[in-house]
């Protein structure tokens, strides 16, 4: 034996930071030929021979201690040369192998250096387990960032879980330690075993899984993700080349495993639900689809908003070719995809990001600064570069591998505030004193910048609550660089509204109009997402008051008002059916419904229908984030809780008429000042016999005449149907 006592220790008690140093093949001092060393527990023999150059030596290593470390010594070669291993175990059985000591580091100092200072964007390709050829050999390179480890090793299916067979390198200051692997093969589980800053040993998951075993395991799994053949590349092109600020957005929001089941028990998989779910949405007309977080998530109460894999889709529905395979699907469809981000916050378990290397690593220590009072989850540290890097790369590889076209983060007010859902005393302020979380501003202004600069076309949406100013404005003008937010407050104003009786809404008509004070301020969505429809809160049909003929003409009059507001729409699943109960995610949504009652069907007909005028009338979209785009002809008859408004496009000289009767009582001879004269088309009346209403309208058209109202030159009496949205379009014919 040629190692000293010290490094023999050292490798057999599993504690040297960098075991390359001395396991592998090394020149002895003097020239006097070359080392191996073999850390192989369940190994009888091992032999060396040259794998390029035969005229090498080959020769046998001599087990040199009881664990399974080999040594040998050949004075044949003064040099290093690229050897194999041939092993035998005690019943004969004979594996060949490289050494996987005997490569050089799979990343460069210039991506180590990038890493640190948290610019490179593409950790994907760096860090976790990467599929390499290095020197002829295919393998996998392991890399996991852990600056305060003791030790890290590479356990898995390909070394029988044993963390004296792949023990990892420390790469200097970096804190990430590496390994390649050859012979790792796609679908073969590991993890990486830490002996962490105070010396407990932890299995942790890789935290750049592409791939994760199914539940209750928590491994992850080797898995490319860069080999599937896309073909949407007409959809990526035009997707760069589109304003989407002024394109008609609505957003069909999903949640994939209780929208459709294959039984009570299992729901479809990625590439089942594909065609299911395109035929759904293009037979109602959405132009997006959303889903609920698909990152792997270990809580499934949490609907994917605790995440523990953020880099792999939940294998619950499949694997991640099946994932890009719905992705093209969709795409192939004209249909758009934006998924939930979750960069707020991550949960405690022990076997995934917490504590990771024994330390704070991608949280805080102080749990003032780093506990979610509300979730019971982790905040993440922004004020690091290696974590603002972790994310900003996670954001690009959902735009990169899966082709996303869009990311909802969420979540946003609890990052922006150092004092969200938290007590005096319970917080820490920023360097000023003040509440801003000043870290998370930067992150979320560079995660902006950085998306829409490397995937142009990509929408980046906050669901942000509060009045934070200029979320949907660039940052150069001092904004988050959003491109567009959700609106909390018109959702909670309109929907406080509508849950009133009639009688009592005429002194509540201000919850409307509102909105209309601040809707120029930013770009904004208008959602009725999963969040109203769960803990309590009822379906929406079941929010509306009266019987079930008014309760449906209510939640058609809450659809045809936010598909005629300004801002882009997005309506949570089971809502266009009208479905009663609140929504499961253990159950599928009740489907049959649209053949057992008219007025389900007709709440569908109705969604339908206002997508398709929606879509195919520019003044309702083209305008929304402009002043002139909006305004009221009326919204001061509170008495009869009655309002009037005006959509315009100066792109396409378009104008709408809306006029909705918030009560359940016919106007009829109701006079409105209109911004045309001539004949106009009621394009869309919710009180239509189709939808389930009760058939009263003015049958079809009106014509304005030169009588001055409502400021306006010409006017038209109309009979307004009762709970009733009536949508009027110039008759050019």
């Amino acid at each position: 034996m040629i190692l000293s006592h010290s490094e023999l220790e050292s490798l057999v008690g599993l504690v040297h930071r960098s075991p390359h140093q001395l396991l592998g093949m090394h020149p002895l001092s003097g020239g006097k030929g070359v080392a191996v060393r073999v850390f192989w527990p369940t190994a009888a023999r091992i032999e060396v021979r040259p794998t390029h150059e035969k005229s090498k030596p080959s020769f046998a290593l001599k087990k040199i201690h009881e664990s399974g470390l080999f040594e040998g010594v050949t004075r044949g070669s003064k040099e290093v040369y690229a050897c194999d291993l041939v092993v035998w175990d005690d019943r004969g059985n004979c594996v060949t192998t490289r050494d996987p000591y005997s490569f050089l580091p799979s990343l460069e100092e210039s991506e180590l250096f990038l890493f640190g200072e948290g610019n490179e964007r593409r950790l994907y390709d760096k860090l976790g387990a990467q599929f390499r050829i290095i020197d002829g050999v295919p393998g996998v390179s392991f890399c996991v960032w852990a600056p305060n480890a003791q030790r890290v090793s590479v356990v898995g299916d390909f070394n029988a879980w044993d963390a004296r067979r792949h023990s990892m390198r420390l790469l200097g200051a970096s804190g990430i330690w590496e390994i390649f692997i050859p012979g790792v093969g796609e679908g073969q589980r590991y993890k990486f075993e830490v002996r962490d800053a105070s010396g407990c040993i932890r299995l942790k998951a890789d935290p750049f899984a592409f791939y994760c075993e199914a539940s209750p395991g928590n491994a992850s799994v080797v898995w490319n993700t860069a080999k599937h053949s896309w073909g949407d590349e007409a959809w990526m092109a035009s997707r760069r080349a589109t304003d989407h600020l002024r394109r008609p957005i609505s957003i069909y929001e999903v949640h994939l495993g209780s929208w459709r089941k294959r039984d009570p028990h299992h729901s479809h998989g990625y590439r089942e639900v594909a065609g299911l779910l395109v035929d759904h949405v293009r037979k109602m007309g959405f132009t997006h689809v959303e889903f609920l977080p698909v990152a792997e998530h270990a809580f499934y109460p949490s609907w994917g908003y605790q995440v523990t894999g953020f880099f792999a889709p939940t294998q619950r529905y499949g694997t991640p070719d099946d994932f890009q395979y719905l992705m093209n699907v969709l795409h192939d469809a004209g249909i758009g995809v934006l998924v939930d981000w979750v960069p707020a916050h991550f949960p405690r378990d022990d076997w995934a990001l917490a504590r990771f290397d024994g330390t704070a690593l991608f949280e805080h220590e102080d749990p003032r600064q780093g506990a979610h009072q509300d979730w019971g989850t982790l905040i993440f540290n922004y004020g690091r570069h290696e974590v603002r890097n972790f994310l900003t790369s996670n954001a690009l590889f959902w735009c990169e591998r899966y082709h996303m076209d869009g990311l909802r983060v969420d979540a946003v007010a609890s990052m922006l505030y150092l004092d969200y859902s938290r007590k005096e005393g319970e917080w820490v302020p920023n360097q000023y004193g003040g509440r801003e979380n000043l870290e998370a501003v930067e992150f979320l202004r560079h995660f902006n910048h950085v998306v829409h600069t490397e995937h142009p076309g990509v929408l980046t949406v906050a669901e942000e609550s509060t009045a934070w100013p200029q979320v949907t404005r660039p940052p150069y003008l001092g904004g988050l660089g959003f491109s567009l937010k959700w609106n909390m407050g018109w959702m909670h104003d309109t929907l406080g509204y509508l849950e009133r009786e009639p009688i009592h809404r005429k002194y509540h008509q201000n919850d409307l109009t509102f909105a209309t004070l601040y809707q120029n301020h930013e770009n904004f969505v208008l959602p009725l997402s999963h969040d109203e429809v769960v803990h309590g809160k009822r379906s929406l049909i079941g929010r509306m008051p009266g019987d079930a003929w008014q309760a449906f003409a209510n939640l058609r009059l809450l659809f045809g008002y936010q598909w005629t507001f300004p801002g882009k729409k997005v309506i949570f699943m089971g809502g266009e059916i009208g479905q009663f109960k609140e929504w499961d995610a253990n159950s599928e949504l009740d489907w049959g419904l649209l053949e057992s009652s008219s007025l389900n069907e007709g709440v569908r007909r109705w969604v339908a229908d206002l997508n398709k005028l929606y879509g195919s009338t520019p003044c309702l979209y083209e305008s929304d984030f402009e002043e002139g785009g909006f305004s009221w002809i009326d919204c001061s008859d509170h008495e009869r809780s009655v309002l009037a408004f005006v959509r315009r496009s100066s792109a396409s000289n378009g104008v709408v008429v809306v006029v909705l009767n918030l009560t359940p009582i016919v106007r009829s001879g109701y006079r409105v000042g209109l911004p045309n004269g001539g004949r106009w088309k009621e394009s869309l009346n919710s009180d239509s016999g189709v939808y389930g209403g009760s058939n009263v309208g003015n049958l079809g058209s009106i014509i304005a005449e030169p009588v001055c109202f409502h400021g306006r030159q010409n006017s038209a009496e109309l009979v307004l149907p009762p709970l009733s949205v009536l949508v009027l379009e110039p008759d050019c014919l």
